[in-house]
């Protein structure tokens, strides 16, 4: 048995590690991306500061532990074996439902997952408990004050997030302007020094302050003098910026360094509990076991030695610190900056992570009235004012930035405090929800949702809050099945368990390498929207536009194709996929207009006048091919679903030399736009008007043919293959339109 459970806690300690990786994959974005986001200074600097930040924060990050020992459970009424099971319960969970969030592509939380896990295990367990020994009651099997409070926590720091984050930076913009160099002279000693001494204070005095590392009489001295410390820390500090100021060395770029290493040290000091604190408690519980059981069962040897505080060694602290450096800077993840939060709080226009919702509609809209209400009272020269400090044609925008520096720094810088004061309290707040709350709002507040992107942002503000509420019911709901088959399967349910972890681990690492391949696509979007260059644009974007428009050319036969399969061999599966392809590639064709549209506006502009007409010509006629398809593919749907009399092999026959000439024509359409080769562009139109002629033919035989047809067997038969006539024609129309833009928008 003890050997059984040594496996269990060498396991979790695995997944601790493996969570390690994932976690800061996933979540250094929340402290890199405004420093990057920004541009203030080169990838590897950031790195290095965000690093040295991190590490800080693991060595500091003992209390808490806690969470995981007796912030959830009443560990004195729970047996050793109670507790390693809700231990594995939640990293098993942790797993499962990070890996089924990433396979949707939706936004999770790992503090929400671990408190929610703890929640839901425990319960489980408890609920059981009381089921034996009514005794019993929930308030002496689970803290519920201490769960309330850090659930509460969680979901109000959003709001607070968001709201801290307008006003602070609307006042800062009113103060600074979008032109913050010229208008820096006097303000900028004073926002450096509340900056600095707001980091200093939450980070430094109550930070790290609090450590059992730092000596009693330093830690009284310290909280005896923190008026005066603070005072002190304002004026030097505001001196010291202003000094930085006259020798031109830019203050909010040092702000936002700083607050890039702050806000790393408060996300390792309050996520680093998400991935090692319940392994870490199962191991305190394992050795607890071994050195006290004295031969007591496992279901008999309570656990209440967790209802100490965490001793945790100061080496495991360490190797997680360098474990999650070494992660940000391998990790693909961690490089990939451009994440939801950017996209969605970036300064200028781009292509939209997000379509729109009838929630996000109506908010905008009540938003907006609001707005025209309140102007209306607002005296004109009030107005005027305040319009005059937020005018973006004067933004100072670092090459490739998605924002300046005042932006990146007011997201950092209140973002790192509302963190630490979470952390000094012992209450895991997540650090995704308040970066991201911090950002959405700084971005209101600055303007960057404009009425043509408000609605696309702000129904990503919403799918990414919804995700989260989602995250807390999933991972609740799904630890206490899990924790409830593994308390009745025992030791098989938890290797069988074990196992399943193991390959999903396996299939999540697969998934990705894929996911990252397609990632790569929109890396030529990305590369024109960042040159200043209009002929690299231009040329960047004539071969994204073939691409496009080729790739489309080849998706359109495909689906044709397998359309004309699902009807021949009454197949409905097949035409249940045609369906949904054609819906992704109607989505995918709206952000590639998007996308191309905007980059056309960044051409030379007697190329954009002389090629627009062009490429709105060829992606019509790709959209086209999606509407053409889905008009054939309807009624051969319904046909084959409601299992009507199959396509006569006449029509097969007669239909099949047309079949392939529809074939032979798109494959010359798809390779010339692809290569840009044009010289056979007459003799495919010729060939497609001829084929068009003979289905016209055929059409007007097959129209005979209904007409003359005695009885009704094959009546809804004969309909569908005259749909298909029909829209077969319109098919090589769009071709001949598609064929002929191409060739017009890439003639040099």
């Amino acid at each position: 048995m003890e050997t059984i459970y040594l496996c269990i806690v060498v396991f979790l300690l695995c997944l601790a590690v493996f969570d390690l990786f994932v976690g800061v994959s996933n979540d250094a974005v929340n402290f890199l991306n405004s420093a990057i986001g920004a541009k203030v200074a080169k990838f590897r600097t950031v790195m290095i500061v965000a690093s040295a930040g991190v590490a800080l924060g693991a060595v500091m990050s003992s209390g808490m532990m806690d969470v995981a020992r007796h912030g959830i459970m009443q560990p004195s009424n729970f047996t050793f074996y109670d507790v390693m099971t809700i231990f594995l319960a939640v990293m098993v969970t942790d797993v499962i439902v990070l890996d089924m969030f990433n396979t949707l592509g939706m936004p999770t939380s790992t503090t929400v997952s671990l408190v929610f896990e703890l929640l839901g295990g425990t319960f489980v367990i408890a609920a059981l408990k009381i089921a034996t020994d009514p005794s019993l009651q929930f308030g002496d099997l689970l803290n519920t004050d201490k769960a309330l409070s850090v659930i509460v926590a969680i979901f109000v720091s959003v709001a607070i997030a968001f709201v801290f984050g307008c006003i602070v930076q609307w006042i800062s913009r009113v103060v600074f302007t979008f032109n913050y160099k010229k208008h820096s002279r006097y303000s900028i000693a004073l926002f450096g020094g509340i900056a600095f001494t707001s980091l200093a204070y939450f980070i430094f005095l109550k930070g790290i302050c609090k450590s059992h590392y730092l000596d009693d009489n330093i830690r009284d001295w310290v909280q005896a003098n923190t008026s005066m410390l603070l005072v002190y820390t304002f004026i030097g500090s505001s001196i010291v910026m202003q000094i930085f100021h006259l020798l031109r060395i830019n203050v909010f770029k040092f702000v936002v360094l700083m607050g890039t290493f702050g806000l790393a040290m408060a996300f390792a000091g309050n996520d680093l509990v998400n991935f090692i604190g319940v392994p870490l408690a199962g191991l305190d519980s394992y050795n607890d076991f071994m050195a006290n059981a004295n031969g007591a069962a496992d279901t008999a040897f309570y656990m209440d030695s967790l209802k100490s505080s965490a001793q945790t060694p100061p080496f495991y602290l360490f190797a997680a610190g360098v474990v999650m450096i070494i992660a940000m800077a391998t990790s693909k993840k961690a490089r990939n900056v451009i994440k939801t939060s950017v996209d969605l709080s970036r300064q200028d226009e781009g292509d939209e992570m997000f379509g729109t919702s009838r929630a996000a509609r109506s908010i905008v809209r009540v938003t907006q009235d609001t707005n025209s209400w309140i102007m209306q009272y607002m005296p004109g020269c009030i107005k005027r004012w305040i319009d005059s400090r937020f005018n973006k044609q004067e933004v100072e925008l670092e090459d490739g930035a998605a924002f300046d520096v005042v932006r990146a720094a007011i997201n950092l810088v209140l973002a790192s405090m509302l963190i630490t004061i979470g952390t000094n309290f012992k209450l895991p707040l997540s650090t995704t929800y308040v970066t991201f709350m911090v950002a959405m709002g700084s971005s209101l507040a600055d303007r960057a949702w404009s009425r043509e992107s408000a609605v696309f942002r702000v129904t990503g503000v919403i799918s990414v809050i919804g995700g989260w509420f989602i995250t807390a019911a999933v991972a609740f709901g799904a630890c206490a099945v899990v924790c409830l088959i593994m308390f009745y399967g025992g030791i098989v349910a938890k290797i069988l368990f074990i196992g399943l972890v193991i390959f999903l681990l396996i299939r999540s690492n697969r998934q990705y390498t894929k996911k990252e391949k397609e990632a790569d696509k929109s890396n030529v979007f990305r590369l024109m929207m960042s040159t200043h260059d209009p002929e690299i644009v231009w040329d960047l974007l004539s071969k994204h536009v073939a691409r496009t428009q080729s790739f489309t050319a080849r998706f359109a036969i495909n689906e044709f194709n397998n359309i004309l399969d699902g009807l021949e061999n009454e197949r409905p599966r097949i035409l249940r996929k045609v369906a949904k392809e054609l819906s992704k590639e109607k989505d995918m064709l709206k952000i590639f207009r998007r996308q191309e549209l905007l980059a056309l506006k960044r051409v030379p502009t007697d190329i954009a006048i002389e090629r627009n007409t062009w490429f709105h010509l060829g992606i019509n006629s790709s959209e086209q091919y999606i509407y053409c398809l889905r008009r054939i593919l309807d009624p051969v749907k319904e046909h084959v679903d409601n299992n009507f009399n199959p396509l006569p092999q006449a029509y097969i026959d007669e239909f099949r030399p047309i079949r392939a000439n529809i074939n032979d024509l798109m494959q010359q359409t798809e390779a010339q736009i692809s290569t840009g080769r044009f010289e056979h562009y007459r003799d495919t139109l010729a060939m497609a008007d001829q084929c068009k002629d003979e289905l016209s033919i055929v059409r007007k035989r097959h129209i005979d043919r209904i007409q003359q047809a005695k009885g009704n067997n094959n009546l809804q038969v004969s309909l569908v293959y005259l749909n298909l006539l029909q829209e077969s024609q319109q098919l090589l129309s769009n071709m001949r339109h598609q064929l002929r833009a191409a060739k017009k928008f890439s003639e040099s």
